[in-house]
């Protein structure tokens, strides 16, 4: 019998649930589609759900997890709580900002796999960056180039994995903002 994953190690951790990429899948926009409905059935009616990530750019090889971006200036325990009680796990918190999981189990990855972050209002610079690819898709391809030469070197090592990745999407994001404004998003 498998321990639970909330006694498994950073490493175990990593080694069950490695850095798997894919080329782009058409059903990603379907699995998100799904999983907001789902969210909107029991989510307060002022949050706003957002798709983001790689599976949310066109034509970019991606892991296979669905980003969900929601926003909201609810609170937050009661937000945590609504989420726990529809089977998300929450990760990370840091601050305003908390992540959860749902697709992960002692086994691997499940079918369908999806990483929810939990933003106050107008913390979104997700959109900007999935946005900015999906307008300039020689960059996205650029991405999509950066992600494949990280795969294998980091392929246990998430954090290293995005940490390889964050100078592009700071750069991109930044040029992002300067081309659509402030209000894009408001």
């Amino acid at each position: 019998m498998s321990k639970p994953l909330s006694e498994m190690s950073l490493e175990e951790l990593w080694t069950l649930f490695p850095i798997c990429l894919t080329e782009h899948k058409e059903y990603w926009v379907a699995w998100y589609e799904e999983e907001r409905t789902f969210l909107l059935s029991f989510l307060p009616e002022n949050v706003r759900i957002s798709h983001i990530g790689s599976t949310a750019i066109k034509g970019i090889w991606a892991k296979p997890i669905i980003d969900i971006l929601a926003e909201t200036d609810e609170n937050q325990q009661s937000m945590e709580n609504l989420l726990l009680k529809h089977g998300y796990l929450c990760m990370a918190r840091c601050g305003t900002r908390m992540d959860f999981n749902k697709g992960y189990t002692p086994r691997g990855f499940a079918k369908r796999v999806f990483h929810l972050h939990l933003r106050k209002y107008g913390d979104h610079d997700e959109l900007y960056f999935r946005d900015y690819l999906n307008g300039h898709p020689e960059i996205a391809k650029e991405y999509e180039k950066l992600k494949l030469s990280l795969r294998r070197r980091f392929e246990h090592d998430r954090d290293g994995y995005t940490e390889g990745k964050t100078d592009f999407v700071r750069e991109y994001t930044q040029k992002a903002k300067a081309e659509y404004g402030p209000k894009r998003f408001a």
